[in-house]
């Protein structure tokens, strides 16, 4: 819309432009399930590996690099769903924005993936190897320390494996939300 003004000098000329707001639309069930596993999968690596650190502390053991990096990027990870959500709410969450943010959440990720897969399944001294031999291979009974030990074991045991397979399942989820923000991208364009 333009619009002239005349002065007595001159004309002044104002000028509005209306700017038109490009809408995405988002997948909405899909969306919501990608977030809630990954919420699921950011909060069981914090878990798993903040009771790992305070095991390491309270035993005067070397607290592995990879714990409080996965925490961190754990963290990260839910403020980053925090951030869509807000986006969302707005009515301004953008297919780069999601884009971007997931492909580096997915090498953050797979740089934890594969830590923790070479120190599950490594050549020499693996978790696996240790679980396969103290835990597995015995199966104690009865009300005493060598039963509780054994418990407390296969509850590390389980532990490393639910860490490994919500690792992955991130990673995976990471590489679906990059797909169908490409797709909505496309869609709307």
């Amino acid at each position: 819309m333009v619009a002239s003004l005349a002065t007595g000098s001159g004309s002044v000329v104002y000028e509005r432009r209306i700017a038109r707001i490009h809408k995405y639309h988002w997948p909405a069930i899909q969306l919501n399930v990608w977030m809630l596993v990954m919420l699921a999968a950011s909060c069981c690596i914090i878990g798993v590996f903040a009771t790992f650190i305070g095991v390491q502390q309270h035993l005067g053991l070397y607290i592995p690099w990879y714990f409080p990096y996965f925490i961190t990027v754990s963290a990260l990870m839910i403020i980053y769903i925090i951030a869509l959500l807000w986006l969302i709410a707005q009515r301004r969450l953008l297919p780069s924005i999601v884009i971007l943010g997931s492909f580096m959440f997915f090498v953050l990720w797979m740089v934890g993936l594969i830590v923790i897969s070479i120190e599950l399944w490594g050549p020499v001294g693996s978790v696996n190897s240790n679980c396969n031999l103290l835990v597995w291979n015995t199966s104690p009974i009865g009300n005493n320390q060598g039963t509780l030990a054994w418990l407390e074991q296969r509850s590390i045991c389980q532990s490393w494996q639910a860490v490994f397979a919500f690792a992955l399942i991130g990673c995976i989820f990471l590489l679906w939300i990059i797909v169908m923000a490409v797709q909505v991208f496309y869609d709307d364009a």
